[in-house]
Order: C-alpha cells, then sequence, then structure tokens
C-alpha cells in the first residue's frame, strides 16, 4: 500500500525508513514547510519581556531552534530563564531542547489537550504568564484556553508556515499514478494546517480524495476531519492516532489491515 508522508521533509525520513522496512510504499509529499521569520523590534521587545514568564510551551524542533537563535540576538542567556518551567510539546521538541542543556514536561498525548492536562497548568493557582513559541498559526486552542483561565500569553510567532512550491507537482504525479491503477492509499495528516493544504491539493479530485484511509493526529484534528467528511458529503476512512511515533503508526496500520 501507498503511504502518503505530508510531513514536512526533515520530519519525514525516519517514519519513511519504518514504512519501507515494514513493506509500504511512502511517497513524500510535504504539504507544509516552515521558515523563520524575520527579526524585528517587535520579537526584541517580546523577549525582554521573557525573563517575567513562569512557564514556555515550545510546540516543535523548529521552534526550539528559531527560539534560541532569536534569545542569542535579544541578548538574553539561557541562564537568565533558570526559574522558568519548559514545556515540550512532545518527545522530539524535548529532545531538541535537551541539545541546549534545557528539561522540559512532555503530555502523554503530544496536542494541546495534552498539555493543558499537565500538572504545572492544571495544579498552579500563582501561574499569570505564559510563553509560546510557536509558528503562525499554531495552538490558538491552547492559548485561548489559557486566556480564558486570566494567564496573560506572551506570544511569539517564530516561523511562517506555507505549502511548499514543489507540492502540486508532486501531487499532480501521484494523481497521474492514481489514474492510471486507482487503489486505496494511505496519508499522514498531523496538523489543522497540513489539513488546509491537503484540501487544497485534493478540491477538484474526489474520487481520489475518497479512497484515502487518514491517520490524524488527536481528537480535535480527527474532529475537524470528521466534521468536513459531514458537511462536504464526502465518504472516507479516518482513524484517529495518539502520536507521530513510526512504531505507533504501523501498529495502527497493521490494525486495519488484520480487520479489513
Amino acid at each position: 500500500m501507498k503511504f502518503i508522508n505530508t510531513r514536512p521533509a526533515d520530519r519525514a525520513k525516519p517514519l519513511n525508513e519504518a514504512l519501507v522496512r515494514a513493506g509500504y510504499e511512502p511517497i513524500e509529499l510535504s504539504v507544509l514547510e516552515l521558515a523563520a521569520v524575520h527579526w524585528s523590534d517587535e520579537l526584541d521587545q517580546l523577549f525582554q519581556q521573557l525573563i517575567s514568564a513562569q512557564v514556555i510551551v515550545v510546540v516543535s524542533p523548529t521552534a526550539v531552534e528559531v527560539g534560541m537563535q532569536f534569545l542569542e540576538k535579544s541578548g538574553l542567556r539561557l541562564t537568565d530563564l533558570n526559574h522558568i518551567k519548559w514545556i515540550a510539546v512532545g518527545r522530539k521538541t524535548a529532545e531538541a531542547l535537551s541539545r541546549y542543556g534545557v528539561k522540559s514536561l512532555v503530555p502523554d498525548v503530544e496536542t494541546s489537550e495534552g498539555m493543558l492536562s499537565l500538572p504545572v497548568l492544571t495544579q498552579n493557582a500563582d501561574l499569570k504568564r505564559i510563553a509560546f513559541w510557536r509558528g503562525e498559526g499554531g495552538r490558538q486552542f491552547m492559548m485561548q484556553q489559557c486566556r480564558t483561565a486570566k494567564i496573560e500569553v506572551l506570544n511569539f510567532v517564530l516561523y511562517s508556515r506555507y505549502c511548499p512550491s514543489d507540492a502540486q507537482d508532486k501531487f499532480k504525479h501521484l494523481l497521474e499514478a492514481f489514474n492510471a491503477n486507482p487503489q486505496p492509499y494511505a496519508v499522514l495528516i498531523s496538523s489543522e494546517a497540513s489539513w488546509k493544504n491537503w484540501l487544497s491539493l485534493c478540491k477538484n479530485y474526489p474520487v481520489f480524495m475518497q479512497h484515502g484511509h487518514y491517520l490524524v493526529l488527536a481528537d480535535r484534528l480527527y474532529q475537524i476531519v470528521c466534521k468536513y467528511q459531514q458537511t462536504s458529503n464526502t465518504k472516507f476512512q479516518i482513524t484517529q492516532i495518539a502520536d507521530l511515533m513510526p512504531d505507533t503508526i504501523l501498529s495502527q496500520l497493521e490494525s486495519e489491515h488484520r480487520h479489513s
């Protein structure tokens, strides 16, 4: 079976290698690219406020790398932030932080909902200010939940997210192969931005879309994809996955295969 890996190219390799070993045919079709924003006076002012934060939420390895570069540019040192607790959205982000000597808390479920359930947030009545190192458009739900709880949010938009320029050409080749030999395929959807970009590619090809088995990360994204299916009257298979680890994805694929 073909497996369309839509993750950014620098994050797709471990899963692709695992898929090949398991006998699947990975197709690399990144629908999301990340690029650091330009340093600005606004960012400089935000970084000067960072010392007053009690928690920093870091949403991706890219947020780690760009954030650390900008931290140095701001004139601050990591030692200035020793009093702050760090939250990493997942294990890969935690690993990226650890390379800078930063220990972080990681939720069992690598989503906004999982992070909101961490005791450092749920059991800390003194929490007044929290910082987010994130990409454009990401983690809106978690920030809104913090604001609703009367926690001040320092919003660090460190990188932009866009559909790669070669995605349309790659999709065209994929569609040509499908039209020549229509077969079911699996596709990984790891964020709302990825889902929107995938829909943009597929909007004129409902038959292709209906052949897909969509593996989507966590409950909120699962609900978004289910809602699209209902409102568009498009039928396809959807499976919720708890994380993006290759073993988790392979286990789900094998489970679906056994029950098909």
